[in-house]
């Protein structure tokens, strides 16, 4: 594992102007120059396998997403407020001089015809103060934009549930029994762990075991039947790509991402019925807390469906949407990616499977008046090939969220992975880049695609949101240094 790349800055040999530093520090509560970083302390830095680099959906079967968190034990940071994300942008907002057509034109068209991008490719810059077009190459052309995919499934929960909405994990009673039903509410952060990444803000397993043992202790009970409820999803659980060692079935109940070993990034064993090995989990801290279930804690639980009189023993919550956008986004986190757009699903009344999350997805983006044509939403992740986006939509939903106007979206921008810092950008960008603290942006790979789209700040302080995409490409380091050459040549770049 390398070293984070605050500390590889302590050489830092970029041109940095001081505008960039201001804008780029105010814009995302970035400290970027060396002096600064050192003083504040570590950054996290999860240098693990990403969906990217190890191709999510490749013909092995491998994977790679990382679902690393934050240091054990530390709470992530709130994100900034709404006008604290567009304080970059100078005041009154854009000041900076903005970019010209013509001039972007120049720097970046010799890039995107480099052979290592593939036969197919687009590329769109837009002024975040305006909105404005300063470049654009096939930017309505429908290529497989694999995980930058997020940015619209992150976009459309935000705005249909809300950026503080959190997701129920409940036990409940079943009247004039002692039947008690595990209901899954569709958070995959769930974790039956003790501590470890995530394991302050997560919602807890054990927790719900015992507020459930002592609820269920007041009714003068100690031994109960004990099954699982995970009828708010349905469709196929299994994603296309397969068992894969990056995405867990996709179940309305589930502990730790389904994970069966230790770990909480990277690719790992899965369980092929998460519901029941959660339900397992459940039964075991029932146990410490003198309730005996049947089946017990070593046997299989059977699903049911939980009555609308049931009463509620307990509950625990998942931390507001907005945190679980920045996780997803920063690390590439497939399960996720498909809990949002399910929820999505529910908050319009679709089936929460899919199909279903899909037709959601694209109609709360319909309704955001968002350019659709060509789009295609065959799951929340984008480990799925059908999937379809232009450069032009992904740069649309970046300008989106970056509206002042619309702060239930901001996470979308504070969750982008920073370069040569956090995320599936940390080990991207060398330290004498022109881009590395400067660009923010989330990848997207599968075998023969490559993607990239976030916000930079240029040379002149400008904030500028991007996305370039390429399809058909044979060697996907190659791709990916040409895709951060192209961002980190917009940040070395006033183009006036």
């Amino acid at each position: 594992m390398s070293k984070p790349s605050a500390d590889k800055l302590a050489g830092f040999s970029g041109k940095l102007t001081t505008l960039q530093l201001t804008a780029g520090a105010a814009t995302f509560g970035l400290v970027i120059a060396a002096g600064a970083v050192a003083a504040a302390g570590p950054w996290d830095s999860s240098g693990q396998r990403t969906a990217e680099r190890d191709r999510a959906a490749s013909q092995e079967a491998w994977g790679g997403a990382d679902h690393a968190g934050g240091a054990p034990g530390r709470a992530p940071e709130a994100a900034p407020s709404a006008p604290s994300v567009l304080a970059g942008l100078g005041a009154p907002a854009g000041t900076a001089p903005r970019p010209t057509d013509r001039a972007l034109a120049e720097v970046l068209d010799p890039l995107l015809k480099d052979p290592a991008l593939g036969p197919k490719r687009s590329a769109v810059v837009l002024d975040a103060a305006s909105g404005k077009r300063v470049y654009g190459k096939n930017a309505g052309d429908g290529l497989t934009p694999a995980s930058t995919i997020k940015i619209a499934t992150a976009v459309a929960a935000l705005s249909a549930v809300g950026p503080d909405h959190r997701i129920a994990t409940r036990a409940v009673l079943e009247p004039d029994s002692s039947d008690v039903v595990l209901v899954g509410g569709g958070d995959p952060t769930l974790t039956a762990r003790k501590d470890g990444r995530y394991t302050d803000t997560a919602a807890s397993l054990r927790r719900l075991a015992a507020d459930t043992a002592r609820s269920l202790k007041s009714r003068d009970i100690d031994k109960i039947k004990l099954s699982y409820d995970t009828s708010l999803y349905s469709g196929p659980p299994q994603h296309v790509i397969g068992p894969n060692e990056n995405i867990t079935p996709v179940s309305a109940l589930m502990a730790d991402e389904g994970r069966l070993d230790d770990s909480s990034s990277g690719p790992a064993p899965r369980a092929g019925d998460p519901a029941a090995e959660a339900t397992k989990k459940f039964a075991g801290f029932l146990k410490d807390e003198g309730i005996k279930t049947e089946p017990a804690p070593d046997a299989a639980p059977t699903p049911t469906k939980a009555s609308n009189r049931a009463e509620s023993l307990a509950k625990v919550e998942s931390p507001p949407l907005s945190s679980l956008v920045e996780r997803m986004l920063t690390h590439s986190d497939n399960d996720i990616a498909e809990a949002l757009a399910r929820q999505t699903a529910v908050a319009a009344k679709e089936p929460a499977s899919f199909d279903g999350a899909g037709r959601a997805v694209r109609a709360r983006l319909q309704k955001l008046d968002l350019p659709l044509s060509g789009a295609e939403f065959a799951d929340g992740s984008g480990l799925d090939r059908a999937d379809r986006a232009s450069a032009e939509l992904l740069a649309a939903l970046l300008d989106h969220a970056a509206d002042p106007g619309r702060p239930e979206l901001r996470s979308v921008v504070t969750g982008l992975p920073v370069a040569g810092f956090t995320g599936t950008l940390v080990d991207r960008y060398p330290r004498d880049s022109p881009g590395t603290g400067l660009v923010r942006a989330k990848t997207g790979t599968l075998t023969g695609v490559n993607s990239l789209a976030g916000t930079v700040v240029d040379a002149d302080g400008r904030l500028l949101l991007f996305a370039f995409m390429t399809t058909g490409t044979t060697d996907p380091q190659a791709a990916q240094s040409a895709l951060d050459h192209m961002a980190s040549t917009v940040a070395n770049c006033g183009c006036r």
